[in-house]
């Protein structure tokens, strides 16, 4: 504890002449001695010890000195400052432990001069400052200033004892009272040394005057939030006292409903007109609403329970439109193409007009990115004149995101089946889910397994959320799912719902849906008119072939809307001068075909064109791609080398079996095709599909690689004008495969005449529209036999007919 010495003038002047003019050093660390201040200090470093006991052998003098750095064990000359206090030790206590604790009494403030280091430690020469203090009006006034914001600090600090006023108000001296205050702010070591700095006791009263202003503003701060903190906290107590009388005067009286917010609520739970079950669920929790403190947190779980069950509809439902001719116009008005799901929509129209409600309408659109899934459900609730509520389930991977979350849990709510009930507003909306192939799934759960039961309509009637957990009735809504890949689809979700396949817009479909629709979107958007631009029908083709590359139309309305900009820009340049209109009228802007590479620029993509001349080892094949079909070139090259298959072009798994699988035929078989049987012996068999920075698998390229290997193995020139896709056994059968449609509209576009498909497959091109069948011809073929007669010419002599012919269907 500190404490002011008490010596008369004339001792101290006598104390100050016996200082000598070299002292020992005691670093001090986290701490600043003062002038007339007693102060203990614990001693423990070597260096510390040998200080002290030099200066114990001597007058007892030393100059304590703060270090820079507390964290230095054994402080040099640059670690300390060099500024402090000249102390005489009074008093000295040694410990066990080989610590030594002392009492030091600061004498005068002191400069280092020069320092050194000795044996026995640092050593300085110093200058004493002290001069005597001539009383005037300004001293008076900064030590009165100063003294008051002093009283002030100790009644604002929690941490400076009261009492430390008595002392001070005891003290005249201006130098001590400067010294005290200095030594009893609760301050860092470098604000404390501030002070020590300076000489002239004028500039330390400043110093100080400064740091106590600076100081008591921030006490005031803490204490306001502190008065603001215990006021809330009595008025929320008293709060809680008046609504627990009230509670108890209701209970009283007998009035316990008198509330206007819980009146409201009971009408409110009255007119949802709820089922029976519902409404006693209902009713039993606003029974435990109106026991419950309005500030427990119970309440509030409560509460939003009850708000949550009324605002679900229970039975308010919107009145179909089940003119059929009706919804096939609107149909037709929003999408163009796209029959088989517009046909579907019309037979169920037809039947509610019958039944007047059905039940289990889930249908599953299944398709490419941009082909129209999600914009044809919408067409479908406004052709029905239903609301249209839409669930986005990409990335879902929570089962309660479906179900909701046990009151039990804070924040809990309905999952987003009850969401979407409550903002549809009515029981029959329709409901879009949309992206149902890319859920996913985790420690959480399955939210496709919880779905199982939302799309189920012998269980959805009674469909329980977690949340409510009550049966909410599901049967009355229409569902739609939309999904890019039938088989990101889990098998159960599939059984439960009508899948109809969308394929990709052929080329004419994409410009007559271009000239129908993005077109007159885009010029109202981009503030054209149809009088202003003209975009001719070749022009939409270049847009289509040269610059997208996808199955449904998004990147052709991205580009449409390009070339408005670009429009837009010639129109305003030529059109207006100044912000005004001139006066010359000029001809539409006619967009052609040079126009839009001008606009556009370089075209992105090109058609890939076959090989003009039959060439040995390559053979084309047709490919399904997610943006539509593609042909698919197979080169095989055979060299001497290790009896091995080399599969190059980024292959998936199935696609190299594939690859096995057919040299395997032509091995076994290699007698009967014509082939020489020990053709592998010493060779090495590669086979290349460019493009090989793409992916590829699948099994339905099989056929095509057996038949580019027995071209390079018995050097027969493959035809170039020939194309084909299936997939084969090792018994040398074709089997079917999917995505015939784009497969054949690939084949046209890239200038292929013949087409070879599995047999199996021939059931499927009556639902192949004509113009995708138009200058080809499609061959079935039941085995890799079958393919040889075809696409080898002088084939049909040398392999062994198995007793059938193929039919060739020409269109």
């Amino acid at each position: 504890m500190r404490q002011e010495t008490s010596t008369g003038g004339s001792q101290y002047q006598d104390q100050l002449d016996a200082i000598p003019t070299r002292l020992p050093v005691l670093p001090l660390r986290d701490v600043v001695v003062f002038p007339y201040m007693i102060f203990p200090v614990l001693v423990g470093r070597q260096s510390s010890l040998r200080a002290v006991n030099e200066a114990l052998d001597h007058d007892k003098f030393i100059f304590l000195a703060a270090q820079k750095n507390s964290v230095i064990e054994e402080p040099g000359s640059e670690d300390i400052y060099h500024e402090g206090t000249i102390a005489k030790i009074i008093q000295i206590l040694k410990l066990p432990n080989g610590l030594m604790k002392i009492l030091v009494d600061g004498v005068v403030q002191a400069s280092v001069k020069r320092i050194s280091l000795r044996e026995k430690g640092l050593e300085v020469d110093v200058d004493i400052n002290f001069e005597r203090v001539a009383m005037d009006s300004e001293l008076d006034a900064l030590l009165r200033h100063t003294s008051s914001l002093f009283v002030e600090y100790v009644h604002l600090c929690r941490n400076v004892p009261s009492e430390v006023l008595v002392a001070f108000e005891n003290t005249k001296d201006p130098q001590r009272k400067l010294f005290y205050i200095a030594s009893n702010i609760l301050q860092s070591v470098d604000v404390k040394q501030k002070i020590l700095q300076l000489t002239n006791i004028r500039e330390q009263l400043h110093e100080i005057i400064k740091v106590l202003n600076s100081e008591n503003d921030v006490l005031k701060i803490e204490k306001e939030i502190d008065t603001k903190v215990h006021d809330n906290i009595a008025k929320s107590q008293r709060k809680f006292l008046i609504q627990e009388q009230i509670h108890i005067l209701q209970d009283e009286l007998g009035d316990e409903e008198s509330s206007p917010d819980l009146m409201k609520l009971k009408e409110a739970i009255k007119n949802a007109k709820m089922p029976n079950d519902v409404g006693e669920k209902a009713n039993e929790e606003f029974n435990k609403l109106k026991k419950t403190p309005p500030l427990s947190p119970e309440s509030a779980v409560i509460r939003g329970y009850l708000d949550w069950i009324v605002d679900v509809p229970w039975h308010k439902k919107t009145n179909d439109n089940l003119d059929v001719e009706h919804v096939k116009k609107i149909l037709d008005e929003d999408h163009f193409g796209l029959e088989k799901p517009k046909e579907r929509i019309l037979e169920h129209i037809a039947v509610l007009n019958l039944v007047r409600e059905m039940k289990g309408q889930i249908l599953c659109f299944v398709g490419p990115p941009g082909v129209g899934k999600t914009s044809l459900a919408k067409s479908i609730g406004r052709a029905l004149g239903r609301k249209l509520v839409r669930i986005s389930l990409g990335g879902m991977r929570d089962e309660a995101e479906i179900r909701g979350h046990r009151r039990t849990y804070i924040g809990s709510m309905p999952g987003k089946i009850i969401q979407s009930m409550k903002r549809a507003g009515v029981i029959n909306p329709v409901m879009l889910l949309d992206e149902v192939d890319k859920m996913s799934m985790d420690f959480r759960g399955d939210p496709s397994a919880a779905l199982l039961e939302v799309l189920d309509p012998e269980q959805n009637s009674v469909f329980n959320d977690h949340y409510l957990d009550v049966d909410y009735d599901l049967s009355r809504v229409m569902f739609i799912t939309t999904a890019n890949v039938r088989y990101g689809i889990p098998l159960p979700l599939q059984d439960r719902m009508e899948i109809i396949e969308l394929p990709g817009y052929l080329q004419h479909d994409k410009k007559e849906i271009a000239r129908r629709h993005i077109i007159p979107k885009q010029l109202k958007q981009h503030g054209l008119q149809k009088k202003n631009i003209e975009i001719t029908g070749s022009a939409i083709d270049k847009i289509i072939t040269g610059y997208t590359r996808e199955a449904g139309v998004r990147n052709l309305e991205r580009e449409v809307a390009s070339v408005c900009r670009k429009v837009a820009k010639d129109f305003v340049s030529t059109k207006r001068k100044n912000g005004l209109r001139k006066k010359t009228k000029t001809k539409p802007f006619v967009v052609n075909a040079q126009k839009i590479e001008e606009y556009l620029g370089i075209p992105k993509f090109r058609i890939r064109a076959r090989p003009e001349t039959s060439r040995v080892g390559s053979v084309t094949g047709l490919a399904w791609t997610s943006v539509g079909g593609d042909i698919l070139n197979v080169d095989v090259t055979i060299m001497k080398g290790q009896e091995k298959l080399t599969l190059t072009g980024q292959l998936g798994n199935v696609m190299k079996e594939s690859a096995q699988a057919a040299l395997s035929y032509l091995r076994s078989n290699a007698g009967k095709l014509g082939l020489v049987p020990s053709f592998y012996k010493g060779k090495e068999i590669h086979v290349h599909l460019p493009e090989g920075s793409i992916p590829k698998d699948g099994p339905s390229a099989g056929v095509t690689m057996a038949m580019a290997m027995y071209s390079a193995i018995s050097g027969k020139p493959a035809r170039s004008d020939v194309a084909m896709t299936g997939e084969i056994t090792l018994r040398g059968e074709v089997l079917n495969i999917g995505g015939l449609n784009e497969k054949l509209l690939a084949a046209q576009q890239n200038g292929i005449t013949t087409v070879l498909i599995p047999h199996e497959n021939m059931k499927d091109l009556s639902e192949i529209p004509e113009k995708v069948k138009e200058g080809l011809a499609v061959v079935p073929i039941k085995n890799i036999e079958d393919a040889l007669c075809h696409l080898f010419l002088s084939s049909t002599r040398k392999v062994k007919n198995r007793g059938h012919h193929s039919h060739v269907q020409h269109i």
